[in-house]
């Protein structure tokens, strides 16, 4: 057995020395949060490389979407999806909110829009959809079916970092969309977020809500929080900025040599590459069918007897949880896609600095 241990992600990290510099100009200022030197260059930055006008950096990826709830005033349910990471849906319990599960779409692992329509009651404000993988919905049918009964809709983009459809940023659609610059994620500040919003007075909003509600020294207007992201956070991720499509082209290359070595293997389905979508390589699923010669479970364990760790994402479905499983939306038998894509998935080891002798290795594990 290789000791070596591989895992399905390896943060990115920026040049020690730059950072040192960066560490040094910011003990200078003597200006370590709120809105300072470095945190009003990245949102530039960000805003420039992302395609997208108004932005706002948080301190982690879940409180953008809390904020987005907050700042369109959602009441009463929201539809969403049971195939994500948890907080999806946790951002629609903390705001006192209903989350209303709707199945998912086998070739995507995305929101199925054909399932909305269904869900819709008049309680329903808003639909919260998630970018699987990084994989853009079908955002022009969301948007129309919210068009259709005046709902909201909030993209929850946290894998869809610099990923476009037909030229155009996914961040663009809908209301708002959110983005998670977890230590996990292509981008990173180490933690850190975003929300993305459609005009200058949304984003004032925002910012508002994420200090507290202060609109200035004496005058609180909202029941705000504490979101804000610091000046170490912003500098580390200014100088991942100048490196990330260097890693995503890296990410590019080890997806490539998985497609190629696993198309066709019996038991094993590849999700397909969309037509006009820039991808960023997040993640690369493989959905382990009856077919292939053991389960899921049997080839997830294989991986980890030789230091593979792949990570089944997402398993289990937000909709199994305890908090949600009494839903009514909640029962498997009204998410039958979702229920199999959970049972079946093992997202592999991607990230830039994976080398091509340990792809091969993972490969030869599985076929």
């Amino acid at each position: 057995m290789d000791n070596k241990i591989i895992t399905v992600t390896s943060p990115l990290l920026p040049d020690l020395k730059e950072f040192d510099k960066y560490l040094e100009d910011i003990w200078q200022r003597k200006w370590l949060t709120n809105n300072g030197h470095y945190h009003q260059e990245l949102e530039k930055a960000l805003a420039d490389y992302l395609g997208v006008k108004y932005i706002s950096l948080f301190t982690n990826g879940t409180l953008p979407l809390i904020t987005a709830l907050q700042a369109l005033r959602i009441t009463g349910e929201v539809i969403t999806t049971p195939y994500s990471f948890v907080a999806t849906t946790h951002s629609i319990w903390w705001n006192g909110l209903k989350p209303v599960f709707v199945d998912v779409e086998e070739g995507t692992g995305n929101i199925d829009p054909e399932k909305i329509e269904a869900a819709i009651t008049p309680h329903t404000t808003a639909i919260m959809p998630v970018h699987v993988y990084g994989t853009p919905c079908n955002m022009a049918r969301i948007q129309e079916i919210a068009d259709i009964y005046g709902l909201k809709v909030i993209y929850d983009a946290a894998h869809a970092f610099g990923v476009t459809a037909n030229g155009k940023s996914v961040l663009e659609n809908g209301d708002m969309s959110t983005l998670s610059f977890h230590a996990t994620k292509v981008y990173t500040t180490v933690e850190g977020g975003a929300l993305i919003c459609r005009d200058e007075a949304t984003k004032k909003r925002i910012d508002y809500l994420k200090n507290f509600g202060f609109a200035n020294e004496v005058t609180v207007v909202a029941p705000g929080i504490n979101s804000k992201m610091d000046e170490i956070r912003a500098a580390y991720g200014l100088l991942n900025l100048k490196q990330v499509d260097s890693a995503i082209a890296q990410r590019k290359h080890i997806a490539e040599l998985y497609r190629k070595a696993l198309s066709g293997i019996t038991g094993i389905r590849l999700l397909s590459n969309e037509e006009g979508v820039r991808h960023n390589y997040s993640y690369f699923p493989i959905f382990v069918t009856e077919e292939y010669g053991m389960s899921r479970d049997a080839l997830y364990e294989k991986l980890k007897e030789n230091n593979i760790l792949g990570r089944r994402y997402f398993y289990p479905l937000i909709s199994d949880f305890p908090m949600y499983r009494g839903l009514e939306s909640a029962n498997p038998m009204n998410l039958p896609i979702a229920t199999k894509l959970a049972q079946q998935v093992i997202c592999l080891p991607i990230y830039a600095g994976l080398l091509d002798t340990d792809v091969e290795r993972i490969i030869s594990l599985i076929v």
